[in-house]
């Protein structure tokens, strides 16, 4: 399964349950991180999707086992996630990192690389970007990629204070790539 921060049992609950429930445990899940919910209401699908967009939250997406629905939602603070000033000097757009050579690395949550992203990327979750930059060559190009361009362009100021020189943020972020999606489910 997909890796998550929390995780929340909604399963045998109808409309509108499992969003009642959904919306007291984020409560507890911090931004940014990953909330699983597992229903078996089929409306949950439209529901779910529905109520992030309303709020504000990303709803990453789902998978069905055996008749039970896992939804992954990526808790956001609407008045930020979005509207966050970019300040990571070295920028460059989806198109043209389509076509560059180098590392695009994928910043965002697991859950959201695998549920689609740029074939070939490299998925390092920002939160663990630190623990990981010796995996990474600092003579190579790095485009670090998120959803929207603030997580990266936080990536792309750690990776520079680390030595690296060839660094990019990508913008707008994968909000803005229309190209072939690779997905990963483990």
């Amino acid at each position: 399964m997909i890796q998550s921060h929390m995780q929340l049992d909604a399963k045998g609950l109808a409309c509108p349950m499992p969003i009642v429930r959904t919306k007291k445990a984020m409560v507890e899940v911090q931004e940014g991180q990953v909330l699983e919910v597992q229903a078996t209401d089929k409306g949950s699908v439209a529901d779910l999707a529905a109520w992030c967009k309303t709020v504000g939250h990303q709803y990453i997406g789902h998978q069905e086992q055996n008749g039970v629905f896992f939804h992954y939602l990526r808790k956001c603070n609407p008045e930020t996630s979005d509207q966050v000033e970019k300040t990571f000097e070295q920028t460059i757009s989806i198109e043209q990192v389509i076509q560059a050579e180098g590392t695009i690395l994928d910043v965002r949550e697991a859950a959201e690389y695998a549920f689609g992203h740029i074939p070939g990327a490299k998925s390092i979750p920002m939160g663990d970007l630190q623990d990981c930059i010796a995996e990474l060559n600092k003579d190579e190009t790095v485009y670090l990629i998120c959803r929207t361009g603030t997580r990266s362009d936080l990536a792309a100021k750690q990776l520079t204070e680390a030595g690296f020189t060839k660094v990019y943020n990508v913008l707008p972020g994968m909000t803005g790539y229309e190209g072939e999606l690779e997905k990963e489910v483990k």
